[in-house]
């Protein structure tokens, strides 16, 4: 049998899809690590690593939410965001670049899908579900069959999703990532909108048949 390498995306599907929801039983399972460690187990497996130097390792989203979606993650060992200070803003710089210089190169050919809209999106979630620093480089057409609902919509689409350049600058100014907790798990509430237009959907099937209305013919 495969071995199977967890992802960011993998553990919000796990938790939100009901049909992956663990089931109880009496019977003791053998533990078979937290899979926080699925992200480490990616990191060294070839089939899953885009590109890497000494600084950083980029990997495929195993449960991606757009057509191209890939995680980088640094070498060093930082937990996530709030364990990030100012010591860390060269790395935080290198991540952001290391992600536009790939996209440059991969991807500057790419037919862009919205017209007049950013083809990629560089950051990280305001509360991650992965306890391990990874920022999220994605593409923003979101035709993705892994994009399932309002929570996955909202964690690519609003302020939860938080830009690298600006996340970089708050560390510069305040010398460490601020969250109001309450604030950012309200987004994932928010009223499903298409982020081209803002015009609200009434649920994702209607949301992604609007959001091709924006893509070019």
């Amino acid at each position: 049998m495969a071995k199977r390498y967890f992802s960011s995306s993998d553990e919000e599907d796990l938790a939100t899809d009901s049909k992956h929801a663990p089931l109880k039983s009496k019977t003791k399972r053998k533990p078979t690590g937290h899979w926080s460690q699925g992200l480490l187990k990616s990191m060294e497996n070839p089939d899953t690593v885009v590109k890497s130097d000494e600084k950083c390792v980029m990997i495929n989203d195993m449960y991606p939410k757009a057509r191209h979606h890939y995680l980088i993650l640094p070498r060093e060992n930082i937990s996530g965001i709030s364990s990030l200070g100012k010591q860390n803003l060269e790395l935080l710089h290198h991540l952001l670049k290391f992600g536009q210089d790939y996209v440059k190169t991969e991807h500057s050919n790419d037919d862009t899908l919205i017209p007049d809209y950013p083809q990629f999106k560089y950051g990280y979630h305001a509360i991650p579900s992965m306890n391990r620093l990874h920022m999220h480089v994605i593409s923003c057409d979101f035709d993705s069959p892994s994009l399932k609902n309002k929570k996955h919509w909202n964690s690519f689409t609003t302020d939860f999703f938080i830009d690298a350049a600006r996340l970089i600058k708050m560390v510069e100014e305040k010398g460490r990532v601020v969250i109001d907790k309450e604030y950012y798990e309200s987004l994932l509430k928010k009223n499903l909108s298409c982020h081209v237009c803002r015009r609200e959907q009434r649920n994702m099937p209607t949301l992604k048949s609007h959001i091709r209305t924006h893509f070019k013919k």
